[in-house]
């Protein structure tokens, strides 16, 4: 058994597994965000009654298990930046954090000192 369904013009199918198939990391959806208020709304509604212990990286599981990946588009780009150590420094910001900080990431970005960022770090949630 099997559901067809449309998102933003975007075909799915998805198959009734029953309990024996939970939902995996396998399978995420990724919202991309404009603004740190867009990453906000979208953590704060998808994350409700959802596993706290699964939020990291900007990813998180809502309260049926689902994976969502909440990514400012800024991002993107910090982190395929030509040069390897704004990218890295990117990276590792965002390896601190649940909830993307997008203002945090720029700073680490910039080469902002590490208390600035550790700072922002902790203030994502």
């Amino acid at each position: 058994m099997t559901v067809a369904f449309t998102l933003e013009g975007q075909s799915f199918t998805a198959p009734n597994g029953g309990p024996q198939s939970p939902f995996t990391e396998a399978v995420s959806f990724i919202v991309h965000c404009r603004t740190q208020e867009e990453v906000d709304h979208a953590w704060e509604r998808l994350s409700e009654g959802g596993d706290e212990k699964a939020q990291m990286c900007g990813w998180l599981k809502d309260r049926y298990g689902v994976s969502w990946q909440i990514v400012p588009d800024a991002l993107i780009e910090y982190i395929t930046d030509a040069d390897p150590a704004r990218a890295q420094r990117t990276f590792q910001a965002m390896l601190q954090m649940k909830k993307l900080d997008l203002a945090a990431l720029k700073r680490a970005h910039d080469g902002a000192d590490a208390a600035a960022t550790a700072t922002g770090a902790e203030g994502g949630e």
